[in-house]
């Protein structure tokens, strides 16, 4: 059952990572100053989609390796209990 599952959870990160859309983070007028940017000679607007896009990626990343880490130290050990197989009395 757990290969199924890391099987699924890894096929289901293949397909979204390789049918990924075009994103356009900028508002228009963003878009529309470095587009005429670009079109009059100037090379420092092609990455700004792209910067955007890697600031707003950022901040889930670091939560989601927090996440994990914290996922790593507090999860559940396997512990034996020693439970009595007698009646208890709860009165």
């Amino acid at each position: 059952m757990r290969t199924l599952r890391i099987f699924l959870v890894s096929f289901i990160l293949i397909v979204a990572s390789l049918s990924s859309l075009d994103a356009s983070a900028q508002c228009s007028m963003c878009t529309l100053n470095a587009e005429n940017s670009v079109q009059n000679g100037n090379t420092e607007g092609k990455g700004l989609n792209k910067g955007i896009l890697y600031l707003l990626a950022a901040p889930y990343l670091a939560i989601a390796g927090v996440g994990f880490l914290w996922y790593k130290k507090y999860r559940r050990k396997n512990v034996s209990m020693n439970i009595k197989d007698s009646k208890i009395n709860l009165n």
